[in-house]
């Protein structure tokens, strides 16, 4: 590629050459188009390798072939040679696919670290990643964000994908939700926040092993030093974080090159790293309740935990590094503490989603591993709901989801292909443990031993695809069901 840059970009070379697109998801089509606009100026040639063929991509692809683009199906081997590729996120990197796509291509990039180039000098990037919580801290620090008055977008793996972001020109603030298969190709892709909720087990399929996935995770973090006043938000709760806290607090503030926040400590949420090792800033739960962050010298007591309209203390935590995030973009405390109170449950989420004859429904579809779960039963103390579990097994262990099952609820209702894995795990809890063939199945099941005042929750611990396309189809259709039935 042309070693000379576009003026007023991030870092976007003035000729891209001959562009390479791996796969035709979501991200992969926008590089598609982004990239199709550009044939003849910026682009040499563009060739798409969309993996498996259907409807919906031969489509698509017929318009980029009218566009100049060349595309092919239906094979995992690249032939050619190619000066930059763009991947797409459900494609592994120890997949053939992939390497085969690297190896044919001087760089591999993904379509966030590409969007990240091509937007303006001047735009402000929030990056968040992290195992849970994801979603809900991007949507409340994009809410926090407008709340201060600036023009804030949350991208990436919500709304918008980063690229049809930076194409429409209409934000200055990209607050991105990035997982850990986009970060694991990125390059020199530098937010100016970057915040890390938590890392626990997951996708280990994609990934091959967890340090792998750790490793992932920790790239957004890689090239912080190269923006000026970048800082970190770490959630200093979680053992995996919390090393990297520490390994941040043994260098100088000069090789560090950045700030960091960490959010409570090994003690809990309450707290504060300053005291703990002596850190600069510190984000935790004051004991009168006051969420607090000390950033550059100033501490902000902005909310009490009561009053946010999110339950669990996960939701503290997520708070808190919104909260720190925020105000590391330049929104004010004043501002902050106003949008903290006015934000809500988002979809999939710990949403209430109605009362059949006087028990609560709670969808909390997105929890898909163990780990959200647990945060999930611990949400609703001292109540203790009566909570679903099941779908498509990850096969994570699942001894402390029985011991939480025992402290916290009522009793679980165990459903779908994971079912009679889960059953074997169960039979070591202390509570009523119920099996139900399908969801619809559960919720009648879990119906059935409810009294007026009770919570049943769908936190299902599993992916969703025994019974569904997806999280928020389970949701929706969960939703429906108790809607259904609070009519009858």
């Amino acid at each position: 590629m042309g070693s000379s840059f576009i003026s007023g970009r991030k870092s976007a070379p003035a000729h891209l050459g001959r562009v390479l697109i791996l796969g035709l998801g979501k991200s992969g089509k926008a590089a598609a188009s982004y990239c199709a606009s550009l044939i003849g100026t910026r682009v040499e040639s563009l060739h798409i390798a969309g993996g498996t063929s259907n409807e919906d991509a031969i489509a698509f692809a017929r318009t980029c072939q009218e566009a100049g683009a060349t595309v092919e199906f239906d094979t995992q081997v690249i032939s050619g040679s190619y000066d930059l590729c763009i991947a797409s996120p459900g494609i592994s990197e120890f997949s053939e696919f992939y390497l085969s796509a690297k190896a044919a291509s001087t760089e591999i990039i993904s379509e966030v670290e590409f969007a990240w180039r091509e937007s303006a000098e001047s735009s402000v990037w929030v990056a968040i990643t992290g195992t849970n919580g994801k979603t809900t801290t991007t949507s409340l620090i994009a809410h926090l964000l407008k709340h201060a008055g600036m023009k804030a977008n949350a991208v990436g793996n919500i709304g918008d994908t980063c690229l049809d972001a930076v194409r429409l020109g209409e934000t200055d603030v990209y607050v991105a939700e990035v997982s850990s298969y986009q970060l694991a190709s990125t390059v020199r892709f530098a937010p100016n926040v970057a915040v890390l909720l938590n890392i626990t087990p997951d996708h280990v399929t994609w990934h091959r092993t967890h340090q792998n996935y750790v490793d992932a995770k920790l790239k957004v973090l890689a090239n912080l030093s190269a923006t000026p006043n970048a800082t970190a938000v770490l959630d200093a709760v979680n053992d995996t974080v919390r090393a990297t806290v520490r390994s941040l607090k043994a260098q100088s503030a000069q090789e560090r090159g950045f700030a960091y926040v960490p959010v409570g400590a090994a003690s809990g949420i309450a707290g504060d790293m300053r005291s703990a090792c002596g850190s600069d800033n510190a984000a935790f739960l004051r004991d009168d309740g006051m969420l607090v962050v000390a950033l550059g010298g100033e501490e902000h007591a902005l909310c009490k935990a009561s009053d946010l309209l999110i339950p669990g203390e996960h939701n503290v935590s997520n708070a808190l590094a919104a909260a720190s995030a925020a105000l590391a973009a330049g929104a004010s405390p004043a501002a902050v503490a106003e949008g903290l109170v006015t934000f809500s449950s988002l979809e999939h989420r710990l949403e209430g989603c109605g009362q059949i004859h006087g028990v609560s429904c709670y969808n909390d579809s997105k929890a898909t591993n163990v780990d959200a779960t647990l945060k999930a039963l611990a949400a609703f103390d001292p109540r203790r709901p009566i909570v679903l579990l099941g779908g498509t097994d990850k096969l994570t262990a699942l001894d402390e989801l029985v011991a939480q099952s025992n402290e916290h609820c009522a009793s679980v209702v165990l459903f779908g292909a994971s079912r009679d894995r889960f059953a074997e795990a169960f039979r070591a809890a202390t509570i009523p443990v119920y099996l139900a063939d399908h969801l619809e199945d559960a919720l009648d099941e879990a119906l059935s031993h409810a009294q007026e005042g009770d919570i049943v929750l769908l936190s299902p611990a599993c992916a969703s695809f025994d019974e569904f396309s997806g999280f928020e189809e389970r949701g929706r259709v969960f939703k429906a069901m108790v809607a259904q039935r609070a009519q009858a």
